[in-house]
């Protein structure tokens, strides 16, 4: 049985991620400093899946304690999502998006290094491409100078990963996604925001649950159909199955590149109005939205071109938006309890 660490493994895309490799028979240990997250996702997990993971609470900025977990742990592979992600909150507090998601990942790989482990996962994303000039984005769309420091920070990411693969003999998968959504279909696992959501599905349950008084729209005057920002959502189960199947190429040394990286979304893009109007359908309820001025960062359309995905990883997503959002609501609703 194979060990798989992965770091902020209590998260959202981390925990449906854990779920998945569980069922694939794999041993998992998790890390996770809980700052985005709670400890009873962890029971949630066991409940899910009957298997308790192992879990260790380490703020992975603080080397000599990454240094400790490898001392006393030997792993076959490592999935890293552990890192900040809200694109606004980026710009505002550069400093600390560079701390945690470059730092961590910096110690991580020198301890792969150190201890010849192999077969990385990277949770990359789609902010890379920054605003790509055609859509659906590929892989072949360039790398262009990030619009936030959240993207920065996984451009940078990717290029420490691609050297160290070069210089150290590292095999490495980065995942770029585009936007994940959705919960578990036990509804036992979810997005689990503390404060204010950044992302839209959670500021969109939390305005219907009747948490938040209205969802703002930043900015109807964007180059779309209806004017506001367009997105690819994909149901956090089908992106956390990419991961599985990311995982099984690097260990079956399919990969044909020290270094990959693949577009993980459903190739279609909602725009913010479409994905309102969804999920208004999916929960029965309408939703009281307002449109406010553009947020800084944000640019006006990304969605997936998965052809090679697909082909590579022999994966595809299987749920719709709607069988997303609807998900998403139950999920609402089992919090709101």
């Amino acid at each position: 049985m194979k060990k798989i660490l992965v770091t902020g493994g209590l998260g959202f895309i981390g925990s449906h991620t854990v779920v998945e490799l569980q069922n694939k028979g794999f041993e998992v240990v998790i890390i996770d400093d809980l700052s985005n997250t709670t400890l009873s996702v962890l029971d949630n997990i066991a409940d899910i899946t009957g298997t308790k993971p192992e879990f260790h609470q380490i703020d992975l900025r603080i080397k000599s304690d990454v240094n400790n977990f490898f001392k006393n742990n030997k792993v076959d592979g490592i999935i890293h999502f552990a890192a900040f992600k809200a694109v606004g909150e980026s710009v505002q507090n550069p400093l600390d998006y560079y701390e945690n998601n470059i730092g961590s990942l910096v110690y991580i790989l020198q301890e792969m290094r150190d201890r010849n482990i192999d077969n990385f996962i990277f949770s990359s994303s789609c902010t890379v491409y920054g605003q790509a000039d055609e859509l659906p984005i590929t892989e072949n769309a360039p790398v262009k100078k990030a619009e936030s420091t959240y993207g920065n920070t996984k451009q940078i990411g990717e290029e420490i990963i691609q050297e160290t693969c070069k210089a150290h003999g590292l095999n490495a998968i980065a995942l770029r996604y585009f936007n994940p959504i959705g919960a578990h279909e036990s509804i036992k696992i979810g997005e689990l925001p503390i404060g204010v959501p950044q992302n839209l599905i959670p500021y969109v349950t939390q305005t219907a649950a009747g948490i938040r008084k209205e969802l703002s729209v930043f900015g109807d005057d964007y180059n779309t159909t209806d004017g506001t920002a367009v997105r690819d959502y994909i149901h956090v189960v089908d992106l956390a199955k990419a991961h599985i199947a990311a995982l099984q190429r690097l260990l079956e040394k399919n990969n044909k590149e020290k270094f990959e990286y693949f577009n993980v979304g459903t190739g279609t893009g909602s725009s913010v109005l479409e994905v309102i109007k969804a999920f208004e359908k999916a929960a029965k309820k309408s939703l009281n939205y307002k449109i406010v001025g553009r947020r800084e960062g944000d640019i006006t359309a990304a969605y997936a071109d998965t052809t090679i995905a697909n082909k590579e990883l022999n994966w595809q997503t299987e749920k719709s938006l709607e069988e997303a959002l609807a998900s998403a609501w139950k999920w609402q609703q089992q919090q709101n309890k």
